[in-house]
C-alpha cells in the first residue's frame, strides 16, 4: 500500500506563484508515475500534470503548459507542482495520485482511472 500525503496550497493572488507538495509513504518502489488534477466548484476533474518517477519526464495539460512544472525528488518520496502566473482558473481542489504500471508520454496521458493511489486533496483559491 502507498499513502500520499498532500500539502501546499492556500489563497493567492492572480498572478502569484504557488508550491504544492505530494509525498508518498510505504512501497513506493512500485510507483512509476504521479499524476495531479484538479476539480474546480462545478465542474469535473481534470488532469492537470503527469512525471514519470525513473527518468522525470512530465506532460502537461495545455490550459498549464508552461505556467505550471511538476518535479520529483525520489530521496524524499516527493512530487512538487509548481504553479507560476496563476489565474481565476486554478481555483480547485488539487490532487496528486500515483501508479505502478502507468507511463505518461507525448502519446499517453493517463486518466485518474489509471491510478492507484489518491492524496487528500489540497485547496488552491486565485483571488485579489
Amino acid at each position: 500500500q502507498v499513502q500520499l500525503a498532500q500539502s501546499g496550497g492556500g489563497l493567492v493572488h492572480p498572478g502569484g506563484s504557488l508550491r504544492l507538495s505530494c509525498a508518498a509513504s510505504g512501497f513506493t518502489s512500485g510507483l512509476d508515475a504521479v499524476g495531479w488534477f484538479r476539480q474546480a466548484p462545478g465542474k469535473e476533474r481534470e488532469k492537470v500534470s503527469c512525471i514519470n518517477l525513473r527518468d522525470g519526464t512530465a506532460r502537461y495539460a495545455d490550459s498549464v503548459q508552461g505556467r505550471f512544472t511538476t518535479l520529483r525528488d525520489n530521496d524524499k518520496n516527493t512530487v512538487y507542482l509548481q504553479m507560476n502566473s496563476l489565474n481565476a482558473q486554478a481555483t480547485a481542489v488539487y490532487y496528486c495520485t500515483a501508479a505502478a504500471y502507468t507511463r505518461c508520454s507525448v502519446d499517453v496521458f493517463p486518466t485518474g482511472g489509471d491510478y492507484d493511489y489518491w492524496g487528500q486533496g489540497t485547496q488552491v483559491i486565485v483571488s485579489s
